[in-house]
């Protein structure tokens, strides 16, 4: 009886190494395949990252060093700032990347409390780490503390200076108190080319076999504005949700008024045809789009459109003083109207100097 129970032990099959490595493969996939695309793609490692080829060089050189400062990393939204800091800190640290590393959105947590409570105990708190190496402490949108919690920040920042650094990622440099500034260095990140935008998106539908077309690619590089997050967030809901990825269905998904509609608009205005004009953008407001939602539309569509000089840079200007009054409050379909009549006399004017 024990030699049968012996000869079934021994002829059991058991999982040789290559099919415990592909049962570990098949689990990194299924994991990583219900992610969001903005974090399944995201950088680890300065090559990988997008733009802004200049700074992210000077970061390489302080992380070769060995001895980074506290960092101020200031630009618009989508463009690698938190990515940055993060594969800066995977670089210095190494292994000790989890138990050496503060990461907080300052959005969320605003007031004093934050910096009192989880900062200066992380700050405090004792790490082994090689010698050189800091403690890193990641604060996202940094700009949106209170003006107590920064002038707490500040002080942590001078007492703790040779344990910690401080990673600071914001909107608004300006926003930052003197103090904070004074004691960083200052990194200024500009909006990604539609150029780069639209390559990253490529590949990523090549990886992930999206059905495409060049004008969806278009529309998602034109709804995204040079905002990398929100480009990718855009091709994922708009292959989810349709199957394919074209310009009626990242309108659809991203809920913009159709930039088609928007140039016959100004184009009418150029012309001088002002029912016509009118009727898109009373068409615009019945299907219940904001008048700030038109407006940037206008205005992005403005930028790129293809117009006699002149008569962009007259229409831009009167965008821009709408587009102000809106902001004050004033978001009535007469400020819409009061804005087409006012380029289709510029444009009227423009054409009677040129006669």
């Amino acid at each position: 009886m024990a030699s049968a129970v012996e000869s079934m032990d021994i002829d059991e099959p058991h999982p040789g190494p290559s099919k415990l490595i592909e049962a570990k493969e098949d689990l990194d996939i299924k994991k990583t395949s219900n992610l969001p695309w903005i974090e399944k793609y995201r950088p680890q490692t300065f090559e990988e990252i997008v733009g802004n080829e200049d700074t992210i060089t000077r970061l390489g050189i302080f992380s070769k060093q060995g001895n980074v400062p506290n960092v101020i990393i200031a630009g618009p939204p989508g463009v690698g700032k938190t990515t940055t800091i993060l594969c800066l800190a995977k670089i210095m640290l190494g292994s000790a990347f989890k138990e050496a590393v503060l990461e907080l959105n300052a959005s969320n947590d605003r007031g004093i409390d934050v910096v009192r409570n989880k900062v200066k105990m992380f700050a405090q708190q004792k790490v082994t780490l090689p010698p050189g190496k800091h403690k890193i402490i990641i604060l996202d949108e940094v700009d949106s503390m209170t003006e107590g919690a920064q002038q707490a920040l500040r002080r942590t920042m001078e007492i703790y200076s040779n344990t910690t650094r401080f990673a600071l990622a914001c909107n608004y440099s300006e926003k930052v108190i003197e103090p904070i500034q004074s004691r960083c260095a200052i990194l200024r990140y500009s909006r990604l080319t539609d150029a780069q935008v639209l390559a990253r998106t490529i590949q990523i539908c090549q990886k992930e076999n999206v059905k495409y077309s060049e004008d969806g690619l278009e529309a998602i590089v034109f709804t995204a504005q040079g905002d990398m997050r929100q480009a990718l967030n855009n091709l994922q809901s708009t292959h989810n949700g349709f199957g394919e990825v074209n310009s009626e269905n990242v309108f659809k998904v991203c809920d913009e008024p159709h930039p088609m509609l928007i140039q016959d608009m100004l184009k009418s205005c150029s012309e001088g045809d002002i029912r016509k004009a009118y009727k898109i953008v009373e068409h615009l407001w019945n299907l219940g789009y904001a008048a700030e939602d038109i407006i940037k539309n206008i205005f992005k569509v403005c930028k790129t459109m293809d117009m006699a000089e002149p008569v962009k840079l007259a229409f831009i200007k009167e965008i821009g003083l709408t587009h102000q009054r809106i902001i004050e409050g004033l978001t009535t379909l007469i400020q819409m109207s009061g804005l087409l009549s006012r380029m289709c006399l510029a444009a009227a004017k423009l054409r009677s100097s040129q006669a």
